[in-house]
């Protein structure tokens, strides 16, 4: 993103072009990061550069072709920049689809609690949705997107399941957290115990969980990763921390990106690649952030006050 910001700060310097253009050649990942810093600012609506040929990189030609080939005047950048900010918004929060199955549903950043007709409590994290099912034999909630806190009433003629992308997870009545990403659906005890159970096209799981332990599991190949949690890091979004326990920085951009407005890219798929574990602080998102990549030589770049990249270069 070095090369992005000097680009634009210096429109006519031949000299700067030059640099980009050998920077460029060097690598195919340079290409790549390029194309993806370019399709992040097409998408917030930014205004094209002075020599706007030397921003196209084959593929990326179809989305250069969809901007203005003109100096946008001063009025028509603020109205794109207003509908970016509005469809941003739109894609910060669950889906309009996530929406209509969901029954409760919350912000960036808000959190909500509910109290089911069976005593049940459940408080919903930022950018989450969840839909119920009350009978007389069975209570089931659906985890549709992002996370939730469940403390569940005792009641032995009906079973109470939780299911979160294809996990489910049945109780009596316990204390837990479910988290669901795109990738991996995490369950943190802080009391009783849990059944799990996963189910996938080539692959089925069932185990249990006690207090103190949590266990993510992997949609894509059923693997469980298991392991000890302390009890204040047991959703820990309650209290303005996130808890991350051996994950990607990209699943925790994931997380972080449902307390921060803007929207959080990587164009850099090794910095996305790499793991973390720790406690970051969801009250100050953008402090999170750099946090999360500084160890690897990342930074964050406010690209717009709606948008973040978070990048090496």
């Amino acid at each position: 993103m070095d090369w992005f910001l000097d680009l634009k700060a210096r429109p006519d310097c031949r000299q700067t072009e030059q640099g980009f253009e050998i920077w460029l050649s060097r690598s195919p990942l340079h290409k790549r990061a390029w194309e993806q810093a370019l399709k992040t600012w097409a998408l917030l609506g930014e205004v094209p550069p002075v020599y706007e040929h030397i921003w196209k990189v084959d593929s990326f030609a179809s989305v250069a072709a969809l901007r203005s080939r003109r100096r946008w005047k001063p009025w028509a950048v603020g109205a794109t920049l207003t509908i970016a900010a509005s469809m941003l918004a739109l894609l910060a929060g669950p889906s309009l689809l996530i929406q209509w199955q969901a029954d409760h549903v919350t912000r960036t950043a808000e959190s909500r609690i509910l109290k089911l007709e069976d005593g049940t409590v459940i408080e919903m994290g930022g950018d989450s949705a969840i839909s119920t099912e009350i009978t007389a034999s069975a209570r089931r909630v659906t985890l549709l997107v992002g996370e939730a806190f469940f403390d569940v009433a005792h009641d032995a003629a009906r079973p109470f399941t939780v299911s979160a992308g294809g996990v489910e997870v049945a109780v009596l009545g316990t204390a837990f957290d479910v988290q669901l990403a795109d990738d991996t659906t995490t369950v943190e005890l802080a009391r009783g115990t849990v059944a799990i159970s996963y189910a996938g096209p080539d692959h089925k799981e069932d185990f249990e969980l006690s207090q103190g332990q949590m266990a993510a599991v992997d949609h894509r190949t059923g693997a469980v990763m298991r392991n000890e949690i302390a009890p204040e890091d047991i959703a820990a979004w309650r209290t303005g921390r996130m808890f991350v326990d051996d994950v990607t920085v990209a699943a925790a951009a994931e997380r972080l990106q449902r307390y921060h407005d803007a929207w959080i890219s990587i164009p850099d798929p090794a910095l996305a690649a790499r793991r973390v574990t720790g406690l970051y602080d969801l009250k100050n998102p953008d402090s999170a952030l750099e946090a999360l990549v500084k160890p690897f030589g990342g930074k964050v770049r406010q690209i717009t006050p709606y948008g973040r990249v978070l990048s090496r270069f």
